[in-house]
């Protein structure tokens, strides 16, 4: 065997590839010998925390990953569900943020491409995309260059490869400025019995790469993506891939082709690490070995090397493993849609991970350490600081100094974060493939099933200042904000993925977040009955040691049973009334009300779960009886942004009023958890009422729609008055205005 051996002790390349010095060692001791060059390469991605999540596993093993509805969870390349009916519904959530920030275009371009093969590697056609971005603040000399190029980017890549971006979120702040963050979402829908898995099981099975040819673009992205950055970051341009989303439309398409015969027994995306990854884990899943052929590989290049090869995350590849003699078969399908497809080696009985190149092994790893060996860290963490609730004169202050309806609903409608992402959403095509219902300007977007009067609905949900205000708390009101928006488009909630976002886990404040974030969302995910199928961690995503603000995104998804009984948040009525579902304390603390306005803080909302269950069954009963046609759930901004968000969606005014016990500002801006804006024809009012009885729902009737101004009669007993046109241009104005200032 060829070796090019490292000097023994040698830990400078090492530690140039991420590893730590007690990682080497390890290595070394479990190969009884020094790594070559190439060997260490394929180490240092494998337990790189983008592929082993050595600092996480120990604590995503507390998800509920288990129902009856589940079909595949955690560990395969994307969750499956049975949504009835012979269908499965696949889907996973990924992040693309190191690479989005060094090059914004082809950063989110290639997290697009990325994710859209997870999903149709498990036999699904893709038929929506989501994506939740966090930018820096505005004025930072970065931050509109990053938002054109990543917009660019995600729009360029999913409107070519024909697959509808239907919804997300936009959030700034400067906890961004150097590390944005870029998490895509893809759902697909596959036959129930036609799912396929990474295991390559058996030996002396052809092992088959598809697609585009191998570059150098993208090595060590893997490693790229689990370091920290500092003031020379966008230096590693040469670690983004560059991704060809007309391509990846043909592959989707071959895959799917020979997806249809039985000629398949594993497949896997090279995603992140490229042919190392895909080869380790289709082998060690399938308990075999696997050897390759360097030299069979399509190249696009001169002179590649193996170490080049098998780190390379040049994008649209994929591996596959066939039953013998269906080699031909794969072939010609492949030829057809223009696409190479080439037996580059065999599964062995071996366990071990073996290359050649040029006649010579230059790689013979055994998979243990690669996979299920790699580190599992049990790091040390302190329990998250909790934000200080409000004082007396703070919460005075946030009463006595409101400015009013009208200027308070202005200002924070007109404020980067609330402000209309028209401009993002727009670039989308949100409506190829004929079946998206609903987009980004409601709580969930929605998708029929193709055919059928049945849908699926998805959205992405996270409040970040939450998170680090209480991450106990944040997490699981994540989660329960994902159900809630399911719950107001009429969707039976069934399952979450999941993106966790956050700083340096080797600091113990951050693992800090990590773990009582992760036991917060799983106590919601287990009290909601919505288990974690999928899911992504990306870690050490700071500059210089200012860490984000911790981030645990979720993605939801949920059923539809008919479209014909479901709600969206502009389906508004003149002549509707207009009802808030839930309980209301009139406290501020964490609200954008606070924080936009006054520049203050307190303590994050509480999350009862029993209470979120209630609610949202409730209301979704009414939806699926027909009772509601417009809801809206409560969170950023209260119940004045949700009832202008239903306004302007609907083009139809709305008056509200109040004289109860409570502060206008704290009945309009509070953020109390499990509350939804339900919009009801007059006549219903007693049916709702017999039925809030029944279950045990407070409710209060808020308002009227009609006419076109956004009204509010509060304590002064005065009814302030705004036109539904001006509020839509504050609201309208101020992205296209922030986009339109020269670079």
């Amino acid at each position: 065997m060829s070796k090019s051996p490292l000097a023994p002790g040698d830990l400078a390349l090492a530690q140039e590839f991420g590893l730590s010095g007690e990682e080497y060692d390890q290595i070394v001791q479990k190969l009884g010998r020094v790594p070559n060059v190439t060997e260490l390469g394929i180490f240092s991605v494998m337990w790189s925390e983008h592929c082993s999540y050595k600092s996480s596993r120990a604590h995503l093993a507390k998800f509920p990953t288990k129902a009856p509805h589940v079909i595949y969870g955690p560990g395969e390349n994307a969750g499956a569900i049975d949504i009835g009916e012979g269908l499965a519904a696949i889907f996973k959530m990924e992040s693309h943020n190191h690479p989005s920030f060094i090059e914004p275009f082809q950063g989110a371009a290639t997290g697009v491409g990325g994710i859209l093969r997870d999903v149709f590697t498990m036999g699904a056609r893709p038929v929506a995309l989501m994506n939740a971005l966090r930018f820096g603040e505005p004025d930072h000399p970065k931050t509109r260059k990053l938002v054109d190029g990543v917009v660019s980017g995600i729009s360029f890549y999913g409107n070519c490869v024909g697959v509808p971006t239907v919804g997300g979120e936009t959030n700034f702040d400067a906890r961004y400025n150097g590390n944005i963050l870029v998490n895509v979402f893809c759902l697909g829908v596959a036959p129930r019995d036609k799912i396929f898995t990474a295991a390559a099981k058996g030996a002396n099975n052809p092992v088959v790469y598809v697609g585009a040819k191998t570059g150098r673009d993208g090595i060590h992205g893997a490693t790229m993506a689990s370091a920290e950055f500092d003031d020379n970051s966008e230096a590693q341009r040469p670690t983004v891939q560059v991704g060809d989303p007309f391509l990846e439309k043909l592959l989707i398409e071959a895959c799917l082709e020979l997806m249809a015969t039985d000629a398949i027994i594993g497949i896997q995306d090279m995603g992140a690490a490229g042919l190392t990854s895909s080869s380790v884990e289709m082998a060690s899943k399938g308990e075999a070995g696997i050897e390759l052929d360097l030299d069979r590989v399509p190249a696009r290049e001169e002179g590649m090397t193996p170490y080049e090869f098998m780190l390379s995350e040049s994008q649209e590849r994929m591996l596959m493993v066939l039953k013998p003699g269906r080699e031909g078969e794969a072939k010609a399908i492949f030829e057809k849609w223009g696409l190479d497809a080439v037996v580059i080696g065999t599964t062995t009985d071996t366990g071990r991970l073996t290359l050649r190149w040029h006649g010579d092994v230059v790689c013979d790893l055994p998979l243990g350490p690669l996979a299920d060996e790699a580190p599992k860290y049990e790091r040390p963490y302190v329990e998250p600081l909790k934000a200080i609730p409000l004082s007396d004169a703070e919460e005075t202050r946030l009463v006595e100094s409101y400015p009013g309806f009208a200027q308070s609903l202005t200002a924070l409608l007109a404020s980067p974060d609330q402000a209309s992402k028209r401009w993002i959403w727009e670039q989308y095509d949100r409506h190829v493939q004929g079946d998206t219902l609903a987009d980004s300007g409601g709580d969930a977007a929605i998708v029929r099933l193709y055919g059928s009067q049945r849908a699926l609905a998805m959205t992405c949900d996270v409040t970040p200042r939450y998170v680090e205000a209480d991450a106990y708390e944040g997490g699981k009101q994540a989660v329960a904000e994902a159900w809630r928006n399911l719950s107001a488009v009429g969707a039976r909630p069934l399952a979450v993925t999941d993106n966790l976002n956050f700083g340096n886990p080797q600091r113990p404040e951050i693992m800090g977040q990590i773990v009582y974030a992760i036991e917060g969302m799983a106590e919601a995910c287990r009290d909601l009955a919505f288990p974690v199928i999928s899911g992504n961690v990306s870690l050490y995503n700071e500059t210089n040691g200012q860490a984000i603000l911790p981030t645990p995104t979720i993605g939801a998804v949920g059923l539809i049973d008919n479209v014909e009984q479901r709600a969206t948040a502009d389906a508004l009525q003149s002549g509707d009334m207009l009802v808030l579902v839930g309980e209301t304390s009139g406290q501020l603390g964490q609200s954008i009300y606070a924080r936009d306005l006054f520049k203050l803080a307190g303590a994050a909302p509480k999350v009862d779960l029993a209470l979120e269950k209630k609610n949202g069954d409730f209301v979704r009963a009414l939806i699926a009886d027909g009772v509601v046609g417009a809801a809206h759930d409560l969170s950023d901004g209260g119940l004045a942004l949700a009832a202008a968000e239903m306004a302007l969606g609907s083009d139809v005014g709305v008056a509200l009023g109040y004289q109860g016990d409570l502060s206008d500002a704290g009945f309009l801006y509070a953020e109390d958890q499990a509350r939804y804006l339900i919009a009801i024809p007059a006549d219903k009012q007693e049916a709702l009422d017999q039925r809030a009885r029944a279950a045990g729902v407070a409710y209060l009737i808020v308002g009227e729609a009609g006419g076109r101004e956004i009204s509010y009669l509060g304590a002064s007993g005065q009814r302030e008055r705004l036109s539904i046109d001006d509020l839509r241009a504050a609201h309208e104005n101020w992205l296209p205005a922030y986009m339109k200032v020269a670079h």
